[in-house]
């Protein structure tokens, strides 16, 4: 069965997270995804978080880097530039994240792209944008959290700032730029040409948090940190259960439970749960504005009930009765998540260094055109293979350019 991105050739200058997440995206739809990296190395996120084996790529990369190819170029060098030059002829896609102004001194900006090829879509990640007061700053993931809003409303009240454990700000800015490109490829069929598409990770973080706006727009004030329980009315919190046998048993061993405002049912099914149907009825509980005000004594009457039980079987109680929760899964619990295993999210992949390992797939789910995983490419295991496939060189001057250094190959 073919897939959805079959026959579109994405150039990829990308490194870290923010530009991997974006054309892992496009690799996982089935877009030919060509990863150039430098000699020195390569793509530095092949030796970031590699404590446990720092020989072997790390499992950062290939969580980042699946179903890609891998080539490894001098761009220093007349001889790779001009190898560049070539793939990107062949592209439909050109991607990078590289510093402001790298692309441009490499002589394969925006300008020089749509010269050789002005059917590309020149696609680009940058921490604040190409212009604007912030423009030449760097940016990492808090960075980017910090500067959007996102930071200021997460902590617990009267707390300090405190940055999401999710990378909202590299995989989300990766994901906006994906959906970007897409938009752009859509329009080159109808006019034909290219374009430059560019995402800011603080601008990314920010549409992500837009509706946590909604307070200040109306008072002007800004929207203060209200740790786990509903800043806008209503009935939320973290909930204990029984800690678990595991080493570590209770650190994450809680539900987290909703009860929207305008669903009361959600609030006596949870009382009919824990056996207390009476307190339906309790002054304190019985409407949404009386929750929110005593959601602490709430809080304490779910734990009387949750602290007993363990949270899978908590959360298959509340769930089954249609109430909103979930059960607060560990990184370890989540790689062998049921549910995640059958529907193909977690898989395991074979790897020439590292063996098998577990590893997370595409969330996206188009009926067809499946995602075939595939591991992520070791360093320039793909080099002879494209150079002569897409470039054109012969196996000659392919050796020529490996014994200058131009090209490595894995």
């Amino acid at each position: 069965m073919s897939q959805a991105l079959e026959g579109i050739r994405v150039i990829d200058f990308t490194h870290d997270q923010a530009g991997p997440s974006c054309t892992q995206m496009l690799a996982w739809l089935g877009a030919d995804v060509i990863k150039i990296e430098n000699p020195k190395g390569g793509d530095r996120a092949r030796r970031l978080w590699n404590s446990d084996n720092p020989d072997v790529d790390s499992f950062f990369f290939l969580l980042l880097n699946s179903n890609k190819r891998s080539t490894v170029i001098d761009l220093k060098a007349a001889e790779g530039k001009e190898i560049a030059r070539r793939l990107i002829k062949e592209a439909d896609v050109v991607a990078e994240n590289l510093g402001p102004g790298v692309m441009d001194r490499l002589g394969l900006g925006y300008d020089a792209v749509k010269e050789l090829n002005p059917r590309a879509v020149y696609a680009s990640v940058k921490g604040f944008g190409s212009y604007g007061p912030y423009s030449a700053y760097k940016c990492f993931e808090p960075v980017a959290q910090a500067t959007s809003g996102a930071m200021s409303v997460t902590g617990e009240a009267g707390g300090t700032p405190l940055v999401n454990g999710a990378n909202i700000g590299d995989s989300g800015t990766g994901m906006h730029l994906a959906m970007a490109i897409l938009a752009a490829l859509v329009q080159r069929g109808r006019t034909g040409k290219g374009q430059l598409v560019e995402v800011a990770m603080q601008e990314a973080v920010l549409n992500l948090t837009r509706v946590k706006f909604t307070g200040t727009l109306a008072t002007g004030e800004p929207l203060r940190r209200s740790g786990n329980r509903s800043p806008t009315g209503g009935y939320s919190d973290l909930i204990r259960c029984a800690p678990s046998k595991s080493e570590g048993g209770g650190v994450d061993d809680y539900i987290y439970i909703i009860v929207p405002p305008d669903n009361p049912e959600m609030f006596h099914a949870a009382m009919e749960v824990i056996g207390r149907p009476e307190l339906k009825e309790d002054a304190r509980f019985k409407t949404p504005a009386a929750r929110a005000k005593n959601a602490a004594a709430l809080t304490e009457v779910l734990e009387s009930w949750t602290v007993s039980r363990n949270k899978h079987d908590v959360m298959k109680a509340f769930a089954g009765r249609g109430m909103v929760c979930g059960a607060v899964l560990d990184t370890a619990e989540v790689l062998k998540d049921p549910h995640l295993r059958e529907r193909g999210t977690i898989v395991d992949l074979d790897h020439p260094t590292r063996g098998r390992f577990s590893t997370i797939i595409s969330p996206l789910r188009l009926s067809d055109s499946p995602v075939t995983p595939r591991r992520a490419p070791l360093f320039g295991e793909h080099s002879e293979e494209v150079l002569r496939s897409l470039a054109g060189y012969t196996a000659e001057e392919i050796a020529t350019l490996r014994q200058k250094g131009i090209v490595t190959q894995g």
